[in-house]
């Protein structure tokens, strides 16, 4: 489980970088940028809950050790 988190990170953190070049940001809302901010952001969003997956599992097994 561990290894596929990893590589979900991965995964969002290209995606947050591809988007993150088809941004105009000069008019980073107009029609042809908008739907890579949008990806951009939830690419961060996923980044972010995947941590907190991460961390809860490490919490979980320092909780089954003791």
């Amino acid at each position: 489980m561990k290894v596929f988190i990893y590589i979900l990170m991965i995964l969002a953190v290209v995606l947050v970088v591809y988007n993150g070049t088809h941004i105009d940001f000069n008019d980073p809302f107009g029609d042809d940028s908008i739907v890579a901010v949008i990806t951009a952001i939830a690419g961060l969003c996923a980044l972010m809950v995947l941590a907190i997956l991460r961390t809860s599992q490490k919490i979980k097994e320092s909780l089954k050790r003791k």
